[in-house]
């Protein structure tokens, strides 16, 4: 099967995009040709939200996903049903549209942790995006870290209006400069031929395939809610966006 076509990937703001079904899979899962919808991947949740057929009825969208190899390999992305949904049929053509608000905080997030990392400049070792919130991991041999010292200056970084944005390099650029991998526990996503980086301008460059906001202040204020020594070596890092 072919890869779907990723609009997000381009306009991470785009919250709708005409589609059509090419296949409903063996556990329900809902294949469209193109989607705005961003598959669960690299410490980011799918998104969720709703497919809407020509007549006006409507598919609550769960979660996303990547394929199976029996759904076509990872480039497929897969659509996920919440329960007793309309079934669709191969060749429906369809609006499919995002739960904005949710996405934007994710994005919102995804972007401040990029920040946290350059706050501290520790290999991280895990990480997870959530909805309002999130948390990276450090590799730090001393404990020490203060939350209110590491908030104020994720909050400067982010009131300092730098610009975001993305490009993208060969796989073999990408092993020719090894620092710009900062985690330890997630691979980039290589194996295609080419990387997609995120820069934040004059702060943070590193590969990573997740949805950003197109400027650091569209954060907003931010807490680090907690930080958790995880292991000899692990400190966990928290935040949250004020609002929640």
């Amino acid at each position: 099967m072919a890869a779907t076509e990723t609009v997000f990937r381009d306009d991470p703001y785009a919250r709708t995009c005409e589609a059509t079904v090419l296949v409903v899979n063996d556990l329900g899962g809902i294949v469209l040709d193109r989607t705005v919808f961003y598959p669960t991947g690299g410490g980011q949740p799918g998104d969720s939200g709703i497919l809407r057929t020509l007549d006006g009825q409507t598919v609550n969208i769960a979660t996303t996903v990547k394929g199976r190899e029996e759904d076509g390999g990872p480039d497929v992305i897969i659509h996920v049903p919440a329960e007793r949904q309309l079934a669709l049929a191969a060749g429906t053509t369809l609006t499919a549209e995002i739960d904005w608000e949710r996405r934007h905080r994710l994005m919102r997030v995804h972007t401040c942790l990029h920040l946290l990392s350059a706050v501290l400049g520790y290999p991280v070792t895990g990480g997870q995006v959530n909805d309002g919130k999130g948390r990276l991991d450090f590799s730090i041999p001393e404990g020490g870290l203060d939350k209110e010292a590491i908030a104020a200056q994720l909050n400067d970084l982010i009131s300092g209006d730098h610009p975001v944005s993305h490009d993208w390099i060969t796989d073999d650029e990408l092993v020719a400069q090894p620092d710009l991998v900062k985690t330890m526990s997630v691979k980039p996503p290589s194996g295609a031929g080419r990387v997609r980086l995120i820069r934040i301008e004059g702060l943070d460059l590193q590969p990573c395939g997740g949805t950003h906001v197109a400027n650091t202040s569209e954060i907003g204020p931010v807490t680090v809610t907690k930080i958790e020594s995880k292991g000899r070596q692990n400190r966990r890092v928290a935040i949250a966006l004020n609002e929640q």
